[in-house]
Formats: C-alpha cells, sequence, structure tokens
C-alpha cells in the first residue's frame, strides 16, 4: 500500500527566458520518475520546431476566450498580447491516476494555481544573474528588441515575487536545476502532511 495514491502538482515557474522549458526536458530525462508534463494553451504563434500538442496546444484567441468563459482553466494569463493557459480537466486526470503533473507557466499563472491548489508544490527557477536572463531572451532571434525589453522589465518585477513560492532553484547548469528539482519531488512525496493520514491506516 503506497502512502500517495494522488499524485504531486509541481509548478515550475520563473521569468520568460530563465530556461524552464529546456531545465523541464533535462528533468523528464532522468531515470525511474512518473513525472506527467501538463501541456499549455496558447494563442501565440508556433516557434520554428515546436510541435502542436507537444509543445503547447496552439488555438485561437476567440477559442481559448471561449474556454476562459467555461472555466476550464486551472491558470491563465495574457502576456505580449498572447494567452497562456492549463487546461483544467487534463490536470485533474493525470492527478487522480497517481502520476506527478509538471506545469510549466509564467509567474502570473503560477499565483493563480497557488490560490486554487495551496498543496502543490511551487518551484521558483531563477538565473544565476541578470545579465545571464537578458542574455538568454536575446539569444532566442525570436523576438524584436521591444519585446526582449518588455520581457526584462516584467522579469524585474517577477523577482519580488518568489517569496510565494516553496523553493528557489537557480538554474546555474541545466543538469543541476533538473537534480534540484528531483530531490524536491522526492523529499515531497515524505512530508508528514502529506502522507500521516495514510500511514496512520497502515498501522490498522
Amino acid at each position: 500500500m503506497k502512502l500517495n495514491d494522488r499524485g504531486l502538482l509541481i509548478v515550475l515557474s520563473g521569468p520568460s527566458g530563465v530556461g524552464k522549458g529546456t531545465v523541464r526536458k533535462a528533468l523528464f530525462n532522468m531515470p525511474g520518475h512518473n513525472l506527467e508534463y501538463s501541456i499549455s494553451m496558447t494563442t501565440r504563434k508556433q516557434r520554428p520546431g515546436e510541435v502542436d500538442g507537444k509543445d503547447y496546444y496552439f488555438v485561437s484567441r476567440e477559442e481559448f476566450e471561449k474556454r476562459i468563459s467555461e472555466g476550464k482553466f486551472l491558470e491563465y494569463a495574457e502576456f505580449v498580447g498572447n494567452y497562456y493557459g492549463t487546461p483544467l480537466d487534463l490536470v485533474n486526470e493525470k492527478l487522480a491516476k497517481g502520476n506527478e503533473v509538471v506545469l510549466e507557466i509564467e509567474v502570473q499563472g503560477a499565483l493563480q494555481v497557488r490560490e486554487k491548489c495551496p498543496d502543490a508544490v511551487f518551484i521558483f527557477l531563477a538565473p544565476p544573474s541578470k545579465q545571464a536572463l537578458y542574455d538568454r531572451l536575446r539569444s532566442r532571434g525570436t523576438e524584436s528588441e521591444d519585446v526582449i525589453e518588455q520581457r526584462v522589465q516584467k522579469a524585474n518585477k517577477e523577482f519580488q515575487l518568489a517569496y510565494k513560492y516553496d523553493y528557489i532553484v537557480v538554474n546555474d547548469t541545466v543538469e543541476n536545476a533538473a537534480d534540484r528539482i528531483m530531490a524536491i519531488i522526492r523529499a515531497e512525496h515524505a512530508k508528514t502532511e502529506r502522507t500521516i493520514h495514510r500511514y496512520i491506516d497502515l498501522l490498522k
């Protein structure tokens, strides 16, 4: 009998350009886990190499707003003219199977999830320096200087919200960041408040 039947909701968040996607992929490449990625929905244009239904669900603005009105998002946010959101039904389905569900979302969305799911695990991925974040945004080569500047200004505000998270992980190297996150997930499963009721049942 397991002490945890329902999976953990893991919220991986941080400023745009900090490397959330890269760290998440490294985390999923680690052996011996039952992590599932919660694919976000967005109205932004598909970038080269991205696959619909794998990287994001790419939808029209009209469809996204319809889903908002129907309450079908765990969280959603709008930035630089595009919506981003987490489909609620898919998350619940995966958690019920006992899988760990990883949300890779923006800070604004993470704070919405904090209100709805306080028992989730919130991890703030931080850059080793502000300059490293700026360099990463520029190296993408997919956005104008104006958009990059907007993202940098937004990141400066988001740094101030890191205290709302359970953990802060610095992305100094991708491998180190992924290792730290995996250690957090394993430790969370052993927390008394998550396991005590099932443990008492085991002793009966």
